[in-house]
């Protein structure tokens, strides 16, 4: 008896994703026994075809990016991967070639950060490409990350550098040099921090991965801890200093990991930082005041834009 054409789809590409516990994504749902003293740490992403890729970027790629920006929901919470559910819309007409990139990407990621499928969903859509991502991660029990816990006196830190998903969208568009290709593959694939989350386990009093651009996300961090922010703008780590501060940190899509740390803990901080091998900058200092985010040029003038970041609404 042959297979309805979604289920051989599934045998064809997905199943060789599956790992323990997914039952070899033949039966209903997946089977997932948590790790003794773990805290299980979940979390979902969606990718929209023209809202968080280009539609005509490498089906590879794109399968990598969706896993990547899930892993850095874990990495924000210092937890380890675990495994994945994944739900695909497909527009009607999809390549089996589109597929099998798709599929090869997620492969290839999988290896790298050691997780794998546990199960999820094949659809169709009359409109664009549609992905979505549920991480399952671990913990060990009380040392997760949280956006809660920054206090007054705090030093802001950051991870990588800010502004690459911004330039990195419009070197992919054609809008920018970008001789080495670098620009663009930052867009399109990110860089999880999750050695850094778990270094910074028991370190970082709150955490957070900047999706949404730097300065909506610092103020996300402010109202979980009912403090201000300050945040020096020549401190900000950036890979153009020519293109416009406002763009870099409001544009998003960096997924680095933004954290709240004491400061006498700085010469820890770096510490971790190096045994992870992630480069780290102390932007300014959280303070007293209603939650609100400032940022200051050189002179101490503020400079703040209007608006913080991407809203989807």
């Amino acid at each position: 008896m042959s297979l309805p054409p979604e289920f051989s789809l599934i045998g064809r590409h997905f199943r060789p994703l599956a790992g323990e516990g997914a039952l070899d994504l033949a039966d209903d749902a997946a089977l997932l026994t948590p790790p003794a003293g773990q805290e299980l740490v979940l979390a979902a992403d969606a990718m929209v075809a023209g809202v968080h890729f280009l539609p005509d970027d490498p089906a590879q790629t794109i399968g990598r990016k969706l896993l990547r920006v899930n892993l850095s929901d874990l990495a924000a919470m210092g937890a380890d991967p675990l495994g994945y559910l994944m739900t695909v819309a497909l527009p009607r007409g999809t390549p089996d070639e589109w597929v099998a990139g798709f599929a090869a990407g997620l492969l290839e990621d999988q290896r790298e950060f050691g997780l794998s499928v546990l199960g999820g969903d094949t659809v169709s859509t009359p409109g664009p490409l549609t992905l979505s991502l549920t991480i399952l991660g671990t913990v060990p029990r009380g040392q997760a990350l949280r956006r809660e816990g920054a206090r007054a006196g705090d030093d802001i830190w950051v991870s990588g550098r800010i502004g690459d998903g911004w330039l990195g969208l419009r070197a992919a568009r054609g809008e920018r040099p970008d001789p080495d290709g670098a620009l663009a593959r930052r867009y399109r694939l990110p860089e999880p921090r999750l050695a850094l989350g778990r270094a910074l386990r028991g370190l970082a009093h709150a955490a957070m991965d900047v999706s949404d651009g730097l300065l909506q996300d610092l103020s996300h961090l402010c109202r979980a801890g009912g403090v201000a922010a300050e945040v020096e703008a020549a401190r900000v780590p950036v890979s153009d200093t020519t293109a416009p501060i406002a763009a870099l940190v409001t544009g998003g899509d960096d997924y680095e990991l933004l954290f709240a740390a004491a400061a006498q803990d700085r010469a820890r901080i770096e510490a971790a930082a190096a045994a992870a091998r992630t480069p780290v900058m102390r932007l300014g200092r959280f303070t007293q005041g209603e939650p609100h985010v400032t940022l200051r040029d050189a002179a101490g003038q503020d400079i703040t834009p209007a608006t913080l970041g991407w809203s989807h609404l």
